[in-house]
């Protein structure tokens, strides 16, 4: 992905202190698509290269970045239409315009329960809550196959190692008020995470290299 330099390091310049929720993307179709599986969108995909498409809200975001890696591992000619927001694109997943889209729970949820769209699996490494039902994509025949979003707190890399331990410990408390909890279940089907320091730094490094990897190579860029 083509971008001007940052002017900060994203690991150096921050201090972990805790991924406090994760929550996976869910991947639907136009009721149009005669499909009700992964494993039919992926034969269906093979028997039209090029026709089905998938929006997203932009190059490089999340949900167009679950959408190429699912494009790799399933080895399917799927085209990619950016949106300039989440929003348009599910509109015109809703009005047919595009086949799919990789969208949050919180989102899709209503068009879900109203059948206006058809969810086939979602992108954890484990079922959501709200849809357990649904399948993981790993689960559909592609194993390793993870994509998430989640929210954590940073401190700045000078921070003194007592003060972290202290944020981490009362981050964690608050995360698992039940009244947080109620609230957070209600934004997106978030699961309380509150890992540690060290598990926080593991996650920014590993994605940062999973994903800088498939920038690369589909060579993303934004625009």
């Amino acid at each position: 992905m083509t971008r001007p330099r940052l002017l900060y390091d994203p690991i150096k310049e921050f201090a972990p202190i805790t991924q406090g929720t994760l929550y996976p993307y869910i991947l639907i179709v136009h009721p149009s698509v005669p499909v009700k599986s992964v494993a039919e969108l992926v034969k269906l995909a093979r028997s039209r290269p090029g026709q089905l498409q998938y929006g997203s809200s932009g190059n490089g975001g999340a949900n167009h970045l679950a959408g190429e890696m699912f494009r790799r591992a399933a080895r399917v000619d799927i085209l990619h239409v950016p949106f300039k927001g989440s929003a348009l694109a599910l509109a015109d997943t809703l009005g047919g315009q595009v086949s799919m889209m990789f969208d949050t729970l919180v989102t899709t949820m209503p068009q879900l329960k109203a059948g206006k769209v058809r969810a086939l699996a979602v992108t954890g490494d484990k079922r959501a809550p709200q849809t357990p039902d649904i399948p993981t994509i790993a689960e559909s025949g592609y194993p390793g196959y993870k994509v998430t979003s989640w929210q954590a707190i940073f401190a700045p890399a000078a921070t003194p190692r007592p003060i972290i331990d202290r944020l981490y410990q009362e981050s964690a408390k608050a995360l698992k008020l039940p009244d947080v909890v109620e609230r957070l279940a209600t934004q997106g089907g978030n699961e309380i995470v509150a890992s540690t320091p060290e598990a926080l730094a593991k996650v920014v490094k590993d994605e940062l290299t999973s994903y800088a990897k498939v920038i690369r190579d589909a060579n993303i860029q934004l625009e």
